[in-house]
């Protein structure tokens, strides 16, 4: 199986008034296999969201490596890192964070340029607002879309240019059980169907069986592993 991440002792630390460190993540050892839906659980404080950000090149660690794909972050500059989230990364959040003055077609739209995307626009649009259920109300902007479309039209826009790997922090945090729900399975069908690795954070215990790959975190470390 090939594996699309791989962290090696990945620490995330911060120094405190008296000399001593608090630790955000504290020797993380994981592979995220390609084509797989991979869930980090825990509480608030486990250390889920600050991995999220080590794996995804938002963030830095203070000890260890993490490679995508074979490539180690660490040697990349600043600018291929920002490549690198561009071209081959989604992302997910909590807060949807759509530009409000934009239809779901044109918030489509606008990921598709800052990503260059090379193919046909109007028909990639099209494809992925029709694969989240929303063809019907392209034309309708964030305020007028419920919080559970709001997010399906997040999730388009974050697959729009093929990334490579969908990064997801708590994207059901802020939805009702049944929009939750669909967006789990959507996130499933993109996984068996396009072939995308997703990683998402939850702190749900009902979402659990929706993904192929768990690891629960405490206290930035890795405590438990369950796989399909």
């Amino acid at each position: 199986m090939e594996i699309a991440i791989q962290a090696k002792q990945l620490v995330k630390s911060f120094p405190m008034g008296n000399g001593g460190k608090i630790y955000a993540l504290d020797g993380i050892d994981l592979n995220i296999p390609k084509g797989r839906l991979v869930i980090l659980k825990g509480r608030s404080g486990s250390g889920k969201t600050t991995l999220l950000n080590m794996l995804s090149a938002l963030d830095e660690p203070t000890e260890g490596e993490v490679s995508f794909f074979g490539d180690s972050l660490s040697t990349m500059k600043a600018q291929e890192k920002e490549n690198l989230r561009r071209y081959r990364m989604g992302f997910v959040f909590q807060s949807i964070a759509l530009i409000p003055v934009m239809s779901a077609y044109e918030n489509v739209a606008f990921a598709l340029r800052l990503a260059e995307y090379q193919g046909n626009h109007d028909k990639r649009i099209r494809e992925c607002l029709g694969r989240v259920g929303l063809l019907a109300r392209m034309n309708h902007r964030a305020g007028q879309l419920s919080g559970g479309e709001q997010q399906r039209v997040a999730i388009a826009r974050a697959v729009a240019h093929c990334p490579e790997v969908i990064f997801a922090d708590e994207p059901t945090g802020a939805l009702d059980t049944a929009s939750g729900m669909a967006v789990m399975k959507l996130f499933g069908e993109l996984v068996r169907e396009e072939g995308v690795t997703v990683i998402m954070t939850t702190h749900d215990p009902n979402l659990m069986e929706f993904g192929d790959v768990v690891y629960e975190l405490a206290d930035g470390r890795i405590v438990t592993e369950g796989a399909e």
